[in-house]
């Protein structure tokens, strides 16, 4: 059996150094993480969840988490919102399509309605709430992907081109709306 050896390199006519196996020549290629969620709305209301885990645990944010393999975008958002607040989606829309290049991540964000009425919260929910939109804790906001998603969305809700949106100009995620900086270590 060949023991496994792995060595940072260039490879001819790239300009990224990339792990290489010392034995076959294989590259490792490291690719972003897609994250997959959604705004959703009941009555006029916004679905948000209340973080049981980490990173920023405690926090409000909307349904969200990474795409798995073999998975739609569209069906991965379903099961977060399952996994996160027990609820059934109806996806409407794709809103939005983030980039968070600091963590390496691509978020794409739908428009969505509870397609029953029911929510609670699942595993990695403290709680979980319909929201008015003067009633939202943005002080308490997990990311600023969700501040940006909720605004997108309630931009759509006005009537905005339903065109996906992308991050605000000169935003990357490195802080938060109102200039505070995140925690070290934490998304």
């Amino acid at each position: 059996m060949t023991e496994t050896s792995f060595s940072l390199r260039t490879l001819e006519g790239d300009d990224v150094a990339r792990k290489i196996c010392d034995n076959c020549g294989f590259v490792a290629y490291e690719n972003p993480k897609i994250v997959v969620g959604s705004v959703v709305r009941h009555d006029g209301r916004i679905l948000l969840c209340r973080r049981a885990i980490a990173p920023r645990q405690g926090y409000w944010t909307i349904p969200a988490g990474y795409l798995e393999l073999n998975e739609t975008p569209e069906d991965g958002a379903r099961r977060e919102a399952r996994e996160e607040a027990t609820a059934q989606l109806a996806i409407e829309r794709l809103l939005a399509v983030y980039s968070v290049p600091r963590i390496s991540q691509v978020q794409l964000i739908y428009r969505a309605s509870l397609a029953e009425p029911t929510i609670a919260p699942g595993i990695e929910s403290q709680a979980v709430d319909l929201f008015a939109w003067d009633d939202i804790p943005w002080d308490e906001l997990a990311f600023p992907s969700v501040h940006w998603a909720l605004n997108h969305d309630r931009a759509a809700q006005e009537g905005a081109p339903p065109v996906p949106f992308t991050n605000p100009d000169g935003a990357t995620g490195n802080t938060m709306p109102d200039g505070r900086a995140l925690p070290v270590g934490e998304f």
